[in-house]
C-alpha cells in the first residue's frame, strides 16, 4: 500500500505556496476556479489521470499536457505557471491533492469550511440541503460541499472536513464486521 502521507504533505505544500502567491496577487477566487475546473477534468477524463499519475510519461510530457489544457480552459497566467511548476518538479501526480489543499485554504480564508461528501449514489437536492444544515450546525461555520458518488461503498455517506473523517458507509460497516468475524 502507498503511503499516502508523503504525497498529502506533498500536496499541503504546493498548495500553501500556489495560496501564498494568489493572495499577494490578489486572484485566489480566480486561481481556485481553474483548479474546480481542472478538478472536473481529472474526474471526468480517464487519459488525464494516467497521464498525471503514470511513470511511463516524463515531466516534460506531463508538462505540455497540463499547460495544453490550461492554455484550452484559459487559465489564469499564475495556475498555468503553477502547473509547469509542479510537472517540472515530478509532482504531478500530487496534483489532486494540490487542489484539496488549496481548496480548504481558499475556504478558511473566506471563513468557510470545506468538506468532502462521497455517497453511493447522488444526493437529492433535499438530501443536500439537509447535510449542509448538519454541517453547519456541528462546525459553526457555513460548509463548501464537494460531492463524490462511489457506488462501491454500498449505501451510506463519508464526509471529510480538513484531516478528520466521518465514515458511516455501509462498506466500512461490513469491513468491522468482517474483522470483528474473523477475530471470533
Amino acid at each position: 500500500m502507498a503511503d499516502d502521507s508523503k504525497s498529502s504533505n506533498v500536496g499541503s505544500r504546493y498548495a500553501q505556496a500556489l495560496f501564498d502567491l494568489a493572495s499577494e496577487q490578489k486572484e485566489v477566487p480566480a486561481v481556485e476556479a481553474d483548479l474546480k475546473s481542472l478538478k472536473a477534468a481529472i474526474a471526468d477524463s480517464r487519459d488525464l489521470r494516467v497521464l498525471l499519475a503514470s511513470p511511463a510519461f516524463g515531466a516534460d510530457d506531463k508538462r505540455k499536457g497540463l499547460s495544453a489544457i490550461a492554455d484550452k480552459a484559459k487559465f489564469k497566467p499564475t495556475t498555468k505557471k503553477f502547473l509547469g511548476l509542479l510537472a517540472a518538479n515530478g509532482r504531478a501526480a500530487a496534483l489532486p491533492e494540490v487542489i484539496s489543499a488549496f481548496e480548504r485554504l481558499a475556504a478558511e480564508a473566506r471563513g468557510a469550511v470545506s468538506a468532502e461528501v462521497t455517497t453511493a449514489l447522488p444526493l437529492s437536492s433535499a438530501q443536500a440541503k439537509g447535510l449542509a444544515q448538519a454541517l453547519r450546525q456541528a462546525l459553526g461555520k457555513d460548509p463548501e460541499i464537494t460531492t463524490r458518488v462511489d457506488p462501491a461503498l454500498l449505501g451510506g455517506i463519508k464526509v471529510k472536513v480538513g484531516s478528520r473523517l466521518f465514515d458511516a458507509s455501509l462498506r466500512s460497516k461490513l469491513d468491522s464486521l468482517k474483522f470483528a468475524l474473523k477475530r471470533a
